[in-house]
C-alpha cells in the first residue's frame, strides 16, 4: 500500500514538474498532474528505455520527457478543441 502512495505521489511531481518546465496548466488539477506524471512515465519508458535515477518505481529522466511530451500533445488538442468551437 506505500509503494502505492509512492507511485501516486511521484507521479503527481512528475506532471507538475513537467507543467512548471513548459509553462502550461495540467487539465485536471492534481489528479491531471498524477496521471500525466505516470503516462508521461510510461510512454517515456518505452520510447527512451530505462536509464538515469529510479525513483519508487519511475526513471526520473525518461518519465519527465514524457510527460513533458504528453502535456505538449494534450495541450495542442485542447487548443484545436477550443479553436473547432
Amino acid at each position: 500500500m506505500i509503494s502505492f502512495i509512492w507511485f501516486l505521489i511521484i507521479g503527481g511531481v512528475l506532471g507538475w514538474l513537467a507543467g512548471v518546465i513548459l509553462g502550461k496548466d495540467v487539465p485536471g488539477g492534481v489528479i491531471g498532474n498524477i496521471v500525466a506524471g505516470i503516462v508521461g512515465s510510461w510512454i517515456g519508458s518505452l520510447v527512451l528505455g530505462n536509464w538515469g535515477w529510479k525513483v519508487s518505481d519511475f526513471y526520473v529522466f525518461p518519465a519527465l520527457i514524457g510527460a513533458i511530451v504528453l502535456i505538449l500533445i494534450v495541450s495542442l488538442i485542447m487548443k484545436s478543441m477550443q479553436k473547432a468551437t
